[in-house]
């Protein structure tokens, strides 16, 4: 099996590609990577495969067509830029996260023409397809109206899997992620990156600056649930999804002041200490927009599995980044 993922040296790329190679993919072992991003993917140690890490813009003419050549067996496409910014460059926001999903659909499609070639592709979409006013939970049968151009963008590729998958070009499904917590590394650029901030930080004996009230609540999920919902959706039955062929994955619902509840249970008060409030009104107003609970039945009675409560999120941290050890 030859496994292709654009976005590879991103959070969610760096973690796929260990269980991969530790588990293979429905049974069967994986011969080849292919791994893609902007910048040159790690190459994995260990792997008996064949492994071409590329440095590539999927927005660049041609290049969707070369890496369909090789014609990998399953595609996770997770290549994007983040939501803020994707709003703060329009322009950069539209190319990198609509044209070049839309090319790789294209070079799948005449690839598919041509003699029949018919991927999985996993798509990274987002919560973020869905705009206020919203009830809580958010039912699956809830219309996307997206009120960032993050959103929208993935809203718009939401319907182009569907329409390709629906020609048979390929098998694909959308995957709605929560707002992953808590994100490995570095801040990045994402609105929403200050849930992950303010338990990484402390967690480490660092501050972290908290912008919005502990009433603010909010969708999440860990990053090993993440990778497990990509996982699941490339080897599962894709005939029992139909054509709605985007799921809003499970999540835990919870306020900041859940978190930091959280957080005191399992580090201490020291931890909660490094926590400085900074209001920002900009920014509680954006929150207050996002969602802040779904239902996610369909993909729950499909077999997606997430945390049940922070104190887990964070001890998967513990386990995951910090060696067990806190």
């Amino acid at each position: 099996m030859h496994i292709m993922i654009t976005g590879a040296a991103g959070m969610l790329g760096r973690k796929i590609v260990p269980r991969l190679m530790a588990n293979g993919l429905a049974g069967r072992k994986i011969t080849a990577l292919t791994l893609v991003d902007v910048v040159v993917p790690q190459t994995p140690d260990g792997f008996a495969g064949r492994t071409d890490c590329l440095c590539a813009d999927l927005a660049d003419p041609g290049t969707a067509q070369q890496l369909i050549d090789g014609r990998p067996d399953v595609i996770f496409h997770l290549a994007a830029i983040v939501s803020g910014e994707a709003e703060a460059d329009f322009d950069k926001g539209y190319r990198i996260n609509l044209d070049s999903t839309r090319d790789l659909f294209e070079a799948i499609r005449r690839a598919h023409l041509a003699d029949g070639y018919c991927p999985r592709v996993v798509f990274a979409s987002s919560i973020a397809v869905m705009g206020a006013p919203l009830p809580f939970p958010i039912p699956d049968t809830f219309h996307t109206a997206p009120l960032t151009s993050y959103g929208t963008q993935k809203a718009i590729c939401e319907l182009l899997l569907a329409d390709y998958s629906r020609h048979g070009f390929f098998d694909g499904i959308g995957i709605r992620l929560p707002t992953i917590c808590i994100r490995p590394g570095t801040p990045n650029k994402a609105a929403s990156g200050f849930f992950s901030n303010i338990l990484r930080e402390p967690l480490v004996g660092k501050p972290a600056i908290l912008p919005v009230p502990d009433s603010i609540r909010h969708w999440h999920t860990s990053p090993r649930s993440a990778v497990g919902f990509m996982i699941h959706a490339a080897t599962m039955d894709l005939k029992t999804v139909g054509p709605q062929r985007n799921l809003s994955m499970p999540g835990l619902s919870a306020t900041v002041g859940e978190q930091i509840d959280a957080l005191r249970r399992v580090a201490g008060e020291s931890a909660v200490a490094l926590i400085r409030r900074e209001p920002d009104a900009n920014i509680t107003r954006m929150c207050e927009g996002w969602a802040p609970g779904f239902e996610a039945a369909r993909a729950r009675a499909l077999g997606f599995t997430a945390e049940d409560s922070f104190d887990q999120i964070i001890r998967a941290h513990i386990e995951d980044e910090l060696g067990g050890d806190r």
